[in-house]
């Protein structure tokens, strides 16, 4: 049996395929067995170095705290690149040549620094322009820096996953007498972002990760931070990098979690609410739209 995209295996690939699956099996099993026999002989899954996470001073004074600092410039470099970045997009599609240009060597200038050097830029901005405690201005660096960097990266999501869609569909909006502005916030966006929701989540996720430079670079006490400072007083390295490093993937897999949640919701709420539009109902929409007042881009 055939499909579209490739050929169905026949009875030798099936058997090829389980062989290479068990000798994947194998090998990852002997990978895991060596990497806890040499902490095991290394000394560190003695008890008494794990002992720590199972106390509430652990967590109160150095784990949850870091972590709710993550979770603060995270959420912070969330709200403002997500709409700054749709901002930036759209303009990249401006029919007006200034609008377009300017949008584009802003997004591209962004795009190319790094932004742990866009983080390093804003704290020696914040210590020579402003007047911000020494408490305050790490905070201030890495939302900065989060956010010029990924509101630049979100600008070309949303560009891409609006060129994407079919040109039909704005050549429909205009036929029943919509503007370019009523057209992409009526029709292009809403069916844009359920296409740009992947992409978008993998750039939140980036965002929640890049947190930790902040924390390394410019003493930001964020939850890798606050890692050192426990590591220090207890002396387990490698047992509270692991309990760090499995704080981030459940975060990060509850952020992706939630976001295949709201796609799905989102696709079965376009199939649900589907209606024909029939030609007299097209004539109704073009009138009322051609007397609004929706201004072009």
């Amino acid at each position: 049996m055939t499909s579209v995209l490739y050929d169905a295996p026949g009875p030798r690939a099936k058997r090829r395929n389980v062989i290479f699956s068990v000798v994947f099996f194998v090998l990852l099993a002997l990978l895991l067995w060596w990497i806890w026999q040499t902490m095991d002989d290394k000394g560190q899954l003695t008890a008494s170095l794990w002992e720590p996470f199972t106390t509430a001073q652990a967590w109160t004074t150095y784990l949850l705290p870091g972590l709710g600092n993550t979770l603060k410039a995270a959420a912070l470099a969330m709200v403002i690149a997500l709409p700054l970045g749709a901002v930036f997009g759209i303009a990249r599609l401006s029919d007006h040549r200034w609008v377009r240009g300017s949008a584009g060597a802003v997004v591209e200038f962004f795009r190319a620094i790094p932004v742990l050097l866009l983080m390093l830029f804003a704290n020696e901005f914040y210590v020579r322009s402003t007047g911000l405690s020494s408490e305050e201005r790490p905070l201030y660096a890495v939302v900065t820096g989060l956010v010029l960097y990924n509101a630049s990266v979100l600008a070309e999501i949303v560009r891409a996953g609006i060129l994407a869609l079919p040109k039909g569909q704005t050549e429909a909006a205009y036929a029943v007498g919509l503007r370019k502005g009523q057209t992409m916030a009526s029709i292009l966006l809403p069916q844009a972002v359920t296409a740009m929701l992947p992409a978008i989540v993998s750039q939140l996720v980036v965002i929640v990760k890049d947190t930790a430079l902040g924390g390394v670079m410019l003493a930001f006490p964020e939850l890798l931070n606050s890692r050192s400072t426990l590591a220090a007083n207890y002396a387990n390295v490698i047992p509270s990098f692991l309990v760090v490093a499995a704080i981030f993937i459940v975060l990060n897999f509850a952020l992706t979690s939630f976001a295949s949640w709201l796609e799905g919701r989102l696709r079965r709420g376009k199939k649900s609410t589907g209606a024909v539009l029939h030609a007299d109902d097209a004539t109704i929409a073009g009138t009322a739209a051609t007397g609004g007042g929706g201004g072009g881009i």
